[in-house]
């Protein structure tokens, strides 16, 4: 069973648009609501795949509402952890070309009591759990710390942790050893602190993340694939896309293929790159099925790239 956890949840509204032109009267020729957050995504995702999901999160106000509604339509078992503040309203507008607009809402602000409600909830939840997924910016109230005090709560459980976070939150909690991070490409480049131009800059930092706490790291790397390294040694994978409708959701599809492979070596690795592929290639933040994946388009070989540029070099 895979718990998530996501303490700045959302309701994500997506219109797709013939362009997005400034100033003007724009009409939509599409629209979806979705429960939002990333590790929602993660839940909704391994839900797809027929793995057992939990999803932690706290809720408030009518949006909240709205959320574990579209949850519960969608077959996910949620715990709620009900707060005073409003849960968040998040909007994407997506172009034909793949050009994706996101205005994101800050959330509401936690108070002390509602933190530590969120940590008592996951701690229950993770007696069951193979894999607590920790997903997602910290909402106002949290402290940078608060990610690492779950992950020593959840390894006390004896569940694994799978860490999608960045910042100064990725870095506190390197110190209790996650089973896996996921940073994409500029989420690695902040925690070293230096630019990634190529494929090895990005084995560099992946490297010395792992020197720094992490067990193992899975790192997103755009259109160029994935990347793992672990104790099995350096993997990197990657699949052909065709057209792309949007990126929403699908650095979390490809966690939640990863983890629901067994979160560890080549194999999960290549269910990893075959979920970001297809997500990309479904409207706003829809989550693939099995119908969706195409695992035969995978490639995943130990032979990395390392002078390879990065089509989208991160800063």
């Amino acid at each position: 069973m895979i718990l998530t956890v996501t303490p700045n949840p959302s309701l994500d509204r997506t219109y797709e648009v013939p362009a997005l032109d400034r100033g003007e009267v724009v009409r939509a020729t599409g629209e979806r609501l979705d429960p939002g957050g990333k590790g929602v995504n993660v839940s909704r995702a391994v839900s797809a795949a027929g793995v057992a999901t939990l999803a932690v999160l706290p809720l408030g106000g009518v949006p909240g509402e709205l959320v574990a509604t579209l949850l519960r339509d969608q077959g996910i078992v949620a715990v709620p952890v009900p707060v005073a503040g409003h849960t968040r309203s998040n909007i994407s507008v997506a172009e034909p070309d793949g050009t994706l607009t996101k205005i994101n809402a800050p959330g509401p602000e936690l108070s002390a009591d509602e933190a530590e409600s969120l940590l008592t909830a996951v701690a229950a939840g993770s007696q069951d759990a193979d894999w607590v997924a920790c997903c997602g910016s910290l909402p106002r109230g949290l402290a940078p710390s608060w990610y690492a005090a779950l992950a020593a709560r959840a390894h006390e459980a004896g569940a694994r942790i799978a860490l999608d976070t960045s910042g100064p939150a990725l870095l506190a909690a390197l110190a209790e050893r996650p089973d896996v991070v996921k940073p994409n490409a500029e989420e690695l480049a902040e925690a070293v602190g230096r630019p990634l131009s190529t494929v090895g800059d990005a084995v560099k930092a992946a490297e010395e993340l792992r020197e720094r706490g992490a067990r193992a790291v899975l790192a997103s790397l755009g259109a160029d694939g994935q990347l793992l390294v672990d104790a099995t040694g350096l993997h990197f994978g990657s699949a052909p896309v065709g057209t792309v409708r949007s990126n929403v959701g699908a650095g979390d599809a490809s966690l939640a293929g990863f983890l629901a492979a067994g979160g560890t070596g080549p194999q999960a690795l290549a269910a990893a790159v075959a979920h970001g592929a297809a997500a990309v290639q479904l409207p706003g933040s829809v989550m693939p099925t099995p119908a969706d994946l195409v695992p035969d388009a995978v490639t995943v070989t130990s032979e990395v790239p390392l002078d390879r540029a990065l089509m989208e070099p991160a800063a």
